[in-house]
């Protein structure tokens, strides 16, 4: 299903929301950015914490978007 999801978007079936796009941005952005709200070498693993949140973040807004796109799929 989230093959069929992707290709959605891809050929432009399924329209993102704007959060949703920024909030992926920003992960892959604060992923590779050297600035850390948490950093790593200070407080070791738990360090990691603010990355994962960003990406859990963006995780539930795709997996808001999936859901609504099969919304969409079952009114057709």
């Amino acid at each position: 299903m989230w093959w069929r999801f992707l290709k959605a978007i891809k050929d432009r079936e399924h329209r993102i929301a704007l959060t949703t796009w920024v909030a992926g941005i920003a992960a892959v952005v604060y992923a590779f950015a050297p600035i850390d709200l948490i950093p790593e070498l200070v407080l070791g693993p738990l360090g990691f914490a603010d990355d994962i949140g960003m990406w859990a973040i963006f995780a539930v807004l795709l997996e808001r978007e999936q859901r609504r796109w099969q919304a969409g799929l079952g009114s057709t």
